[in-house]
């Protein structure tokens, strides 16, 4: 049976993408795709993508779309992205702008605007009715809710199954109640705390978990841990209660761009064959580019991350001397906040040929430092899924994590008595627990060199792909349609 499925996002790699929500949309249609459904997927049309792609650009019609006091233009455009059509919400006054979010305010209106004009672009307008609507994040969880106020009692899209897809739970779409029910022109029957209020305040999030047919998560152990008071973000109780309709699916990786067989952007390319080749000269040309000693004795500990407390950039500033005076090397690539940027300059002035420190956004050099890596540090506070550990994974290069969310479904911790494991992980949220798993795993790099090979070969052969997460999210789709 083939199914129509409609992504609703905010961002979609490559045309619009600030993390990892625009990864997932990015890759996950075309796989689907591939198995013999019809996938498509709705955006904002951002001004990025309005001025790149103006000539593929199909318009479709235009309609007003009644927002609070205004009455706004709504232009639907679509095309073609490797084979997967692609609609857009056309409006100049959202989305005409440099960036893709602005002010949490005006973000509100925005995607309070875009949900709105979305349902009324279903059916004839796009000439396409979904079974699915697969719906991602804050920006999109007002949906359900809206069809069930403005259109099932109408006789439209009764047999359109909703799905959320909760990409990180710290962001909720939360505003004032009376210009929420402004936006959205919602009875108030829905402004209550069994509806989209929470402690009094409409939420986005929680209307999308309320409201929706199903809800996953990007990772089978964030769906448990956000469940519990620590990583639930004030919705725990809710989610318990929902619990019946929760699941995680843990994301993929584009396994032919992060390929270390035949990526261009390092130093020798290599495969499981001949990694230790590769992998000594890829690290050597790394060290040479980064001001670092050249050896291969010491082992190099790599982190590429958004240099922000979520990442666990706290516990590694505390540890990292003593981790650099224990004979390993470090290198960082990032930006974030400014005290984290600053205090990873002082330490790296301090031991110039030990740390190496770049505070920029470089997709080839972030590429070289999975290849020239010996371990990724990735000690985050929470992490949904992470593709990260993942990628390094895939380059041989073994991931140091805490034991959280996609972090601890991914990294299977090294077992000495077994031999078995893919990597390194500490279970508290505390520094010195980080450093004692790098001195463990960088005696294991120097003392035991079989057993890092076994590490390394089961972390290179793992199934990091999105056609296994194509296959668990068809049978959701599945589940959702009976």
């Amino acid at each position: 049976m083939k199914i129509k499925t409609l992504f609703v996002s905010a961002e979609m790699a490559p045309l619009a993408q600030s993390g990892g929500l625009g990864d997932v949309v990015g890759a996950l249609p075309s796989r689907l795709k591939a198995q013999g459904h019809d996938v498509r997927v709705v955006l904002p049309l951002y001004k990025k993508i309005k001025q790149k792609y103006e000539k593929k650009l199909k318009f479709l019609r235009w309609s007003m779309i009644k927002l609070g006091w205004r009455t706004m233009y709504s232009g639907l455009l679509s095309m073609k992205l490797d084979g997967v059509t692609i609609y857009f919400i056309d409006n100049d006054f959202y989305f005409g702008h440099d960036p893709l979010y602005i002010d949490y305010s005006f973000d509100i209106e925005r995607f309070s605007f875009f949900q709105r004009a979305v349902l009324e672009a279903l059916g004839e307008p796009m000439d396409f009715e979904p079974d699915i609507l697969h719906l991602h994040d804050w920006q999109t969880a007002m949906i359900p809710c809206l069809l069930d106020a403005h259109y099932r009692p109408y006789g439209y899209h009764q047999k359109v199954r909703t799905l959320l897809t909760i990409h990180n739970l710290k962001y909720q779409g939360i505003h004032g109640r009376e210009r929420i029910a402004d936006l959205m022109d919602l009875p108030d029957r829905y402004m209550s705390e069994f509806g989209v209020l929470k402690d009094g305040v409409p939420n986005f999030m929680k209307a999308g978990i309320v409201y929706a047919d199903r809800v996953n998560t990007v990772s089978p152990n964030y769906a448990a841990e956000i469940m519990t008071a620590y990583y639930g973000e004030g919705l725990e109780v809710l989610l318990q209660s929902q619990a019946y309709k929760l699941s995680g699916i843990l994301n993929g990786i584009d396994e032919i761009s992060y390929n270390p067989a035949s990526d261009e952007s390092i130093a020798r390319c290599y495969d499981l064959k001949t990694w230790k080749e590769g992998k000594a000269a890829c690290k050597n040309a790394l060290q040479k580019e980064l001001g670092l000693e050249q050896t291969g004795h010491q082992p190099l500990a790599v982190m590429i991350s958004r240099l922000v407390d979520q990442k666990g950039l706290d516990l590694l500033l505390r540890i990292l001397d003593e981790m650099l005076h224990s004979g390993i090397q470090v290198a960082v690539l990032g930006t974030g906040e400014p005290y984290y940027e600053q205090a990873l300059r002082e330490i790296a002035a301090r031991n110039p040929r030990r740390l190496a420190v770049r505070i920029l956004f470089d997709i080839d050099l972030s590429r070289r430092l999975y290849a020239g890596g010996d371990l990724f540090l990735m000690p985050s506070l929470f992490e949904p899924c992470g593709l990260s550990q993942m990628i390094a994974m895939r380059y041989g290069t073994l991931p140091v994590v805490r034991e959280t969310g996609g972090l601890k479904d991914t990294v299977i911790p090294f077992n000495p008595e077994t031999n078995e494991g893919n990597g390194f992980s500490f279970a508290n949220i505390n520094a010195h627990e980080l450093l004692f798993k790098v001195q463990d795993a960088a005696n294991t790099y120097r003392e035991r060199p079989q057993e890092w090979q076994k590490l390394v070969e089961s972390a290179m052969k793992g199934d990091y792909s999105w056609n296994r997460s194509a296959r668990d999210y068809l049978d959701l789709y599945r589940m959702l349609i009976g």
